[in-house]
């Protein structure tokens, strides 16, 4: 006998907003790629910093090599995303600020959804504390939440030390899939009141939160979401079954259609 598939419900958005509030969170955790806004910001902003010669031919020639060896599966998506942040040793932190800045304000922020930024202002004039958890890097992070109300130090996000303003090669953090739990239980938040993740690499975080809430899924969070008895919310901007996330999106490549020139 053929077992019956589980499906999540798909909440509309004015049921989203009230599940949201009706557990009165106090804090309240963000993915930021597929969850704030549309396509995968990371990759995005590598892509574009390569064309616009911001590393060396050589950083470029390595990196793109790496990361086609990510997409077939032989590169881990945290060795991945922290290479990706690595590749800029050398640089000065504030021209990777400025840069992400340009890369953000033309590539990011017209894809914020409109349904994640009205709640986002709404938990903050409710008095939420807000966090963001992202695998890309945090100068764009820091610049893609900013005009949502998240302040930098409520960010934890891919990150290499800075000496002298410098960018080193020395890791801080990549949280992702379990480290974006581990993260957020090194500063205290071992059962956020609210969770926000768009893919299976926001599944741990989602499952330690008191209410999880998938936003935008993936096809294995979706899946996840239907056995952990959650629902879903797909923002209307949204392009349904489109992953931030390498080996979900519908190309195979993370954040199909997300190629800035």
């Amino acid at each position: 006998m053929a077992q019956t598939q589980i499906e999540s419900p798909r909440w509309t958005a004015q049921e989203f907003e009230r599940l949201v509030f009706s557990g009165n969170p106090k804090v309240a955790v963000f993915d930021c790629d597929g969850t704030l806004w549309g396509g995968d910001a990371g990759f995005g902003f590598m892509d574009w910093s390569l064309r616009k010669g911001l590393v060396s031919r050589s950083t470029s020639d390595m990196v793109n090599t790496r990361y086609r060896s990510y997409l077939a599966g032989d590169v881990s998506e945290r060795d991945m995303c922290g290479e990706m942040v690595q590749m800029y040793a050398g640089l000065r932190d504030e021209e990777l600020r400025a840069a992400a800045a340009r890369y953000v304000n033309k590539y990011v922020k017209p894809r914020v959804f409109a349904e994640m930024a009205a709640l986002v202002a709404a938990l903050i004039q409710a008095g939420v504390e807000l966090w963001a958890v992202s695998s890309t890097n945090k100068w764009v992070i820091a610049e893609g939440v900013r005009d949502l109300g998240i302040p930098e130090e409520r960010i934890l996000a891919a990150e290499v030390r800075v000496v002298s303003g410098l960018i080193t090669t020395e890791i801080l953090d990549v949280p992702t899939d379990e480290g974006k739990a581990a993260a957020l239980a090194r500063i205290g938040l071992t059962c956020p009141d609210a969770v926000f993740g768009n893919s299976v690499h926001d599944l741990a975080m989602l499952q330690m939160a008191r209410n999880a809430f998938p936003v935008n899924p993936s096809p294995a969070l979706l899946e996840a979401a239907a056995k952990n008895g959650w629902g879903y919310f797909l923002p209307e901007a949204a392009v349904a079954g489109e992953a931030a996330v390498g080996g979900e999106a519908p190309s195979g490549k993370p954040g199909a259609g997300y190629h800035p020139k």
